[in-house]
């Protein structure tokens, strides 16, 4: 997907349909001058409804579509007759939306489930005909209740990209290089930084047919937390993530130092995130020697780590395994 295609963020404006008014007939026939009141019930006003659809990767399609307005119940009438419901207006969103509410930024609700549905404005109900309102007192009421009120809401919408292993690293740390290797995705690759500017999804192929889902992440920089870079934009993608692989180069000042500085970064945005597991691997490691590599390793940070080199292949079958075992026993945990 074009990274000009992929949109994250979309901000909408929806009202619910209107309840129908009541009706306040009176049953009259040839030979029924005063039948009493047959008034039928008004038709509830249409909801705004958001459902998850599997087939969308993006929010695209809502970005020129960004009023949405569901139709408005129809009156009752004579012979108790309800009016008819009002159209309710879909929403299809990829897995992983979170709709929040425009002003008070509260989160209404998440959408992960495939066919998944949440109401976003909720219909009015449709008015009481006269009918209910008659009494052994008042048997000829001629007044019924009026519909309630349509909803008008300002929505916020932003995917959260739903993967099995994000990708965390610096700019130009080889995060697109090992995505490409390992699936048959296909991202931006230079030697300039943020040349990833959108997340880039890959299928990874596992022994026994298995699988599972990798992202590459734009890289992160110091005080992205704060909005520096593109922050924001990105850190939310790695909310979704079951395990996140780190990915620092071997030519690295300080492996240690740039390790502390992400996962920095990572708990400064949502603490939550250090309960994720962390793998390390050390990239760019057909430019060590074995001597160095075992240098590097008396510094490095206290977690499970391999060297790779999505150019020479080295380490990408150990690499693997190590995200399979970390991803079975994420699934156990839970």
């Amino acid at each position: 997907m074009a990274g000009g295609n992929f949109v994250d963020y979309v901000k909408i404006f929806c009202r619910s349909g209107k309840g129908g008014p009541g009706s306040t007939h009176m049953r009259r026939e040839k030979f029924v001058p005063k039948g009493g009141p047959d008034g039928g019930d008004g038709g509830r006003g249409g909801h705004v409804i958001v459902r998850g659809n599997q087939n969308y990767w993006t929010l695209i399609h809502l970005k020129y579509q960004r009023h949405i307005f569901a139709g408005h119940g129809a009156s009752g009438s004579r012979q108790r007759s309800s009016g008819v419901s009002g159209e309710d207006k879909y929403i299809e969103v990829p897995l992983g939306t979170v709709v929040k509410d425009a002003e008070t930024g509260e989160v209404l609700f998440e959408i992960t489930e495939n066919g998944e549905e949440q109401v976003l404005a909720r219909g009015g109900r449709g008015g009481l005909g006269n009918w209910h309102f008659r009494t052994s007192t008042h048997q000829t009421p001629r007044f019924a209740q009026p519909g309630e009120p349509s909803v008008e809401l300002a929505a916020i919408m932003e995917l959260k990209v739903l993967a099995d292993v994000g990708l965390v690293g610096f700019p130009n740390a080889g995060k697109s290089t090992l995505l490409a290797a390992v699936s048959a995705a296909k991202p931006e690759i230079a030697d300039y930084p943020f040349t990833t500017l959108v997340p880039n999804l890959g299928i990874v192929e596992y022994r026994d047919f298995k699988s599972f889902v990798m992202a590459d992440i734009p890289g992160i920089i110091e005080g992205a937390h704060e909005g520096r870079g593109i922050g924001h934009r990105f850190l939310r993608h790695i909310e979704r993530n079951s395990v996140l692989l780190f990915m620092i180069p071997s030519d690295s000042k300080s492996i240690r130092e740039e390790y502390g500085v992400l996962l920095n970064e990572l708990e400064q945005y949502n603490p939550e995130l250090l309960d994720k597991k962390r793998l390390l691997a050390i990239t760019k490691s057909d430019f060590i020697d074995a001597q160095l590599q075992q240098e590097l390793e008396e510094e490095l940070p206290e977690l499970p780590h391999v060297f790779i080199s999505a150019v020479t292949g080295t380490g990408i079958s150990e690499l693997k395994d190590m995200l399979w075992s970390a991803l079975e026993s994420s699934i156990l945990e839970r």
